[in-house]
């Protein structure tokens, strides 16, 4: 943008959870302007009050990206609409912030970023762990402990009432382990700093509300070529056990670092979206034996207070939103990365489908 001080006019798209808590972060921050809210359903008319109210609202994509002639998208809706509603906003010249997954497919997500690249504009994916300073503390401690590592993560979702019917709808194109797994294994990705070679899953169906072909409850195994291993498990629905549902735990030859929610981690949490980015503490085991091999320092406790809530997180996305576009910083590794963690999670989709270890 050649005028610094103009914001920067933003069309929301999707009204839930991520996209109202971005639509928050248009209104709080300078630098942007909401100049339109898409949503199929009532959603934008509860986020329009929210706001203030006076914002144009818009049942169609299509009609709000023609009538507002925005500078950039935030798409929050339903991965199945992902890829159609971000290439669309490229070839309209308009940069994209989306939510993960980039799209329902590898493919599709590679042909929102070559639409990206063909328009040479910004394509920013919501991957919000990597702006939580926490969370971003725990991949540096990762690094301290040798190799190879295990990593152990996994996020059950105890959902009832207006989760479940998000959970519900997102079954309809995505399985738990793609949908929050792409997080994951991004930051196993960031752990080792090695390429991935295979995985295996296993996955069930625990309801007839999802389609035939779907689970709501899968786990999957991942190899790196540096030896590392790690496993991330994911459920959602009325009938998940929230016991052990938070495990957020790395170690190698020299430790183990981890997140310990106390607070999150308490009764009737699972499906709390602030609570699944919350850390409180992270512990730090020494592999060090003394001479009578007796753990030779204690366990350090690094205590996180000062952290961002969620909302404060979905600002800091915003920020580096804006910052990518104002100073032209290349996303070319930021693109691929997205790519490459779903490229994984659809390939243990695979593995769950068809029984089989899949290559990479």
């Amino acid at each position: 943008m050649s005028d610094q001080s103009t914001p920067l006019r933003v069309l929301v798209v999707g009204c839930g959870n991520m996209g109202s808590s971005h639509a928050q972060a248009y209104h709080l921050l300078e630098g942007f302007e909401i100049c339109g809210i898409v949503s199929t359903g009532k959603s934008k008319e509860i986020l329009n009050e929210k706001l203030g109210g006076g914002f144009a609202l818009f049942s169609d994509f299509e009609e709000g990206l023609e009538q507002t002639k925005p500078d950039a998208v935030c798409i929050s809706t339903y991965p199945d609409t992902h890829e159609a509603f971000a290439v669309k906003s490229f070839e309209a010249g308009c940069h994209v912030f989306i939510e993960k997954p980039v799209a329902d497919s590898v493919a599709g997500a590679e042909r929102v970023v070559e639409a990206a690249v063909k328009a040479g504009k910004k394509l920013v994916v919501g991957y919000i762990l990597r702006h939580h300073p926490s969370w971003e503390k725990f991949v540096a401690l990762s690094h301290e402990l040798g190799k190879p590592l295990v990593m152990r993560m996994n996020l059950n979702q105890q959902s009832e009432t207006s989760m479940w019917t998000l959970h519900r709808n997102l079954m309809k194109s995505l399985s738990p382990i793609v949908d929050c797994g792409v997080h994951y294994i991004d930051v196993m990705c960031q752990m080792t700093r090695s390429k991935p070679v295979q995985v295996y899953a296993i996955g069930a169906r625990l309801t007839d509300e999802i389609p035939a072909d779907n689970y709501n409850y899968g786990q999957l195994q991942i190899r790196f070529a540096d030896g590392s291993v790690g496993w991330y498990e994911a459920g959602w629905g009325p009938m998940i056990s929230e016991t052990a549902f938070f495990v957020k735990d790395v170690f190698g030859p020299k430790g183990s670092v981890s997140i310990v929610a106390k607070e999150a981690g308490g009764a009737g949490k699972s499906s709390s979206i602030e609570a699944h980015t919350k850390t409180e503490s992270i512990r730090f085991h020494h592999a060090d034996l003394d001479a009578s091999e007796r753990f030779a320092k204690p366990d350090e406790w690094i205590n996180l207070e000062d952290e961002p809530d969620h909302q404060e997180l979905c600002n800091r996305e915003q920020r580096y939103f804006l910052k990518t576009i104002r100073e032209d910083i290349d996303l070319t590794d930021h693109m691929q990365d997205a790519v490459n963690s779903l490229r994984i999670a659809f390939a243990c989709d695979e593995s769950v489908r068809t029984g089989q270890v899949v290559i990479l």
